[in-house]
């Protein structure tokens, strides 16, 4: 196996052999022990995806293809959430587009996937709470009548509008009496969006947590779970614990998934992350060890990608995204490292070297010698080659 020579952060240059590709058996069909999706990101148009752009500037194939690679692992697509950049990019427009072809394409190959509804078909800011709730409305209605399950996004509008944990409350309310299947509701912390602090109406977890339950307890039929993104694992196991019987939570936390969802205590999380987006068949493969009742085996699959999740997700965490890419680009499932809104200028060359290490060690390139070449150019044009 061949080798890359690469610019140390502090100086110099070092050599770094490339990895075999892991050896990952897997199993047909869907997961029987856990329901995992793996949000996925969207591929931008290289020649029009700009910083300045307001909308458009995708490549609506590539992206759909993506979709399709994770299907044919048998995870789920979690569609149109935070990895697609909600908010970071991707417009109300751009996001109908995205729904209306992934939803065509998951029925065409049975593709399990639930979508994001947000507010992002209103304005930014302070807002009536009758306006977030119309927001919300318009969404639900959008998806639920193409057949998808919702997951209701955390509002930065309504964190900005909300002065008490009713308000949260009247809002979740209107949207879950609304809704014609179950949805699930999502919590996503200030670690990922610092516009999101105090959601609940409370700035300490545990007494959001209650109004969180009041509000799952009062809408049971409308509410499948709940994904949690706080980065908190013992407060996710303290809330798995507490919530109503028969509600899943689904672990969003890109720092401690393994222990998460392998559970313990008769209590388990399922998988909604962004992370399962970039070591998708290592999930998978994890998964089949956890259906054949092989912890240990689940375990051994998984638990070696923590580092470069970790590594994705290190703060600022809302810019992993551009990890994501990165490691698409260079993995071979797209031709390009552009994203929508400039995004790939959102971390250091000497981070994303950092992933490509990590990445290679644990045998994620399923073509090294094509990775190092991709790698190889692009450090040339940035005058490291």
């Amino acid at each position: 196996m061949s080798s890359i020579v690469l610019p140390r952060a502090g100086g110099g240059v070092e050599e770094v052999p490339l990895a075999e590709p892991a050896s990952l058996p897997s199993r047909a069909g869907r997961p029987s022990s856990r329901r995992a999706f793996a949000a996925a990101h969207v591929v931008a148009a290289p020649l029009t995806a700009c910083a300045a752009q307001t909308a458009g500037g995708v490549d609506w194939e590539a992206t759909i293809e993506e979709r399709r690679r994770i299907w044919s692992l048998g995870l789920g697509v979690a569609e149109a959430m935070d990895t697609a950049q909600r908010g970071m990019g991707m417009t109300w427009p751009d996001i109908q587009i995205l729904v209306d072809l992934s939803l065509a394409e998951a029925a065409a190959v049975g593709g399990q996937t639930v979508v994001g509804i947000s507010n992002d078909n209103a304005p930014d800011g302070r807002l009536p709470l009758e306006r977030i709730e119309e927001a919300y409305l318009e969404q639900l209605e959008f998806v639920e009548s193409r057949g998808g399950q919702c997951v209701v996004m955390a509002s930065r509008q309504l964190a900005a509008s909300a002065t008490s944990p009713d308000d949260y409350l009247k809002v979740y309310s209107a949207v879950l009496s609304a809704a014609r299947r179950p949805v699930i509701l999502h919590w996503l912390g200030a670690a990922f969006d610092p516009a999101l602090a105090g959601y609940w109406g409370h700035d300490r977890p545990d007494d959001a947590a209650d109004t969180v339950l009041d509000l799952m307890s009062a809408h049971r039929e409308h509410v499948d779970g709940i994904k949690l993104s706080l980065l908190d694992a013992p407060f996710e196991k303290h809330l798995r614990s507490r919530m109503p019987p028969g509600m899943k939570l689904y672990t969003g936390d890109d720092f401690n998934y393994v222990d998460l969802i392998a559970g313990d205590g008769g209590q388990h999380s399922h998988a909604l992350l962004g992370a399962f987006a970039a070591i998708a068949p290592f999930a998978r493969a994890a998964l089949a060890r956890l259906d054949a009742d092989d912890v240990d085996g689940f375990r051994q699959v998984l638990e070696p990608t923590l580092p470069l999740s970790r590594l994705v997700f290190a703060a600022p965490t809302s810019m992993y995204k551009t990890g994501i890419v990165w490691l698409a680009y260079l993995e071979g499932r797209q031709t390009h490292f552009r994203m929508i809104g400039g995004m790939e200028s959102g971390r250091s060359i000497s981070h994303l070297l950092d992933l490509f290490r990590e990445a290679n060690r644990i045998g994620l390139f399923p073509e090294p010698d094509l990775t190092a070449e991709r790698l190889r150019r692009y450090l040339a044009v940035h005058g490291l080659g």
